[in-house]
């Protein structure tokens, strides 16, 4: 960890605070130590492994344009040799006869994206931020108050190692679905509640993964399989709020039962669950993404539902976006270069929101009025070659304006 060089009670200035330590806020800051430009980072937990709430047991799922832009800041190169490469995605619906079948080497690369557990993405981007020379992280810290300047904020730290101010003219806040920046900054959210909750553990199929991801969509919720090494696999299984609890209280034998009901014998039989995690399910997207001298990004600009694996990919675009903007500029914290921002950002993040939002009403919402027309969508997805390329370039997250770190030259 970079040790603060702030006294007890001194102000000092900085051209970019970041409050949040989790994956997206650390991925902004190394992404601005990088291009050289001088940040704060206030993180709530100790810069441990254990710590950060974010470096959980979550198996991230990381679209071929965020392990560029990991590549890119240099966090990659301590993540890769826990990846694994997801090569071919099946996509089904429980009772349906369509399915959408992408493979990397039709589109060819070497794969669509990447397997990655949350703690294994956390210990590389901490090894990485250790690398930093321009950063200043204070851990654990909380912000107390934000005071708006002419020119910036005053922002009141209670750091470990006493009370700090910092002067600043770009407020960046990194700080999760329950963004304290964000309620300050009187930035208000829309809230949907899709009484789901998500159970997230590890299972051994019988038959190899062979580096194939599934998704499986049914009236309960979705249920994913993502590959692991070791023949392990990410399980996701979504159950209704009212079954959470009973859920987390079964035994692992009757655990694994729902899971193989829910998900089928496209593997054999399921065995070994790890240990279970549960998640409840709400979409929270802020009405503004930007205010005077502040900024959103990640899940305090917008937290969205689990299904398709998009809410790290969108947070790290958000940052790298960010960061290729503030590099280019004289005043980090200007009109101009947050509304650029916000307009970059905006197809991106509405038509991500929408594609989750829009798979759970469609895909797994019970209308069997709707069961021929979704499974014929499925089937044009899957062979007609213009949908499929759409599909795939937008599953690696090549979307919109990407940010330049991401990018590379796909057929």
């Amino acid at each position: 960890m970079t040790t603060p060089s702030y006294p007890s009670g001194a102000t000092s200035r900085r051209p970019v605070l970041i409050v949040g330590g989790g994956l997206v806020g650390a991925s902004l800051a190394i992404a601005l130590d990088a291009a050289g430009i001088d940040a704060v980072m206030v993180e709530a937990a100790a810069p441990r492994i254990g710590e950060q709430p974010s470096y959980d047991e979550r198996n991230l799922a990381l679209a071929r344009a965020t392990v560029n832009g990991l590549g890119a800041i240099g966090v990659w190169a301590h993540a890769s040799a826990q990846a694994t490469p997801i090569r071919h995605i099946h996509v089904t619906r429980a009772g349906e006869f369509g399915s959408v079948r992408l493979d990397a080497a039709r589109h060819g690369v070497d794969a669509l994206g990447w397997t990655l557990p949350a703690r294994e993405l956390g210990a590389a981007l901490l090894r990485r931020l250790d690398q930093c020379t321009r950063l200043r992280r204070l851990a654990p810290a909380r912000v107390e108050t934000l005071e708006a300047e002419a020119d910036g904020w005053r922002v009141r730290i209670q750091a470990h190692e006493g009370p700090v101010e910092i002067s600043t003219p770009l407020l960046v806040g990194a700080d999760g679905t329950g963004s304290f920046v964000r309620e300050r900054l009187g930035i208000g959210v829309e809230r949907h509640d899709y009484g789901q909750t998500l159970f997230v553990c590890t299972v051994t199929p019988e038959r190899d993964h062979a580096g194939r991801a599934y998704e499986r969509f049914a009236d309960e919720g979705p249920v994913a399989l993502l590959p692991l090494a070791g023949r392990r696999c990410g399980l996701v299984l979504t159950v209704s709020a009212g079954q959470a609890e009973a859920v987390a209280a079964m035994d692992d034998e009757a655990f694994v039962e729902l899971a193989q009901q829910r998900f089928g014998w496209r593997l054999g039989r399921l065995s070994r669950p790890g240990r279970r995690h549960p998640y409840a399910i709400q979409r929270v997207a802020a009405r503004e993404l930007v205010a005077a001298r502040a900024v959103l990004v990640g899940n305090a600009a917008q937290t969205i539902h689990p299904i398709g694996a998009q809410g790290f990919n969108l947070g790290l675009r958000d940052a790298l976006t960010l960061a290729e903007l503030v590099a280019d500029a004289t005043d980090p914290g200007a009109e101009e270069l947050l509304a650029d921002y916000a307009q970059r950002r905006a197809a991106d993040r509405e038509g991500t929101m929408a594609m989750s939002h829009g798979l759970i009403q469609l895909a797994c919402l019970p209308q069997p009025l709707l069961a021929p027309l979704r499974s014929l969508a499925m089937l044009a997805f899957d062979r007609v070659p213009p949908l499929q390329q759409w599909l795939a370039r937008r599953g690696m997250g090549f979307r919109a304006a990407p940010p330049r770190a991401v990018l590379e030259r796909l057929p």
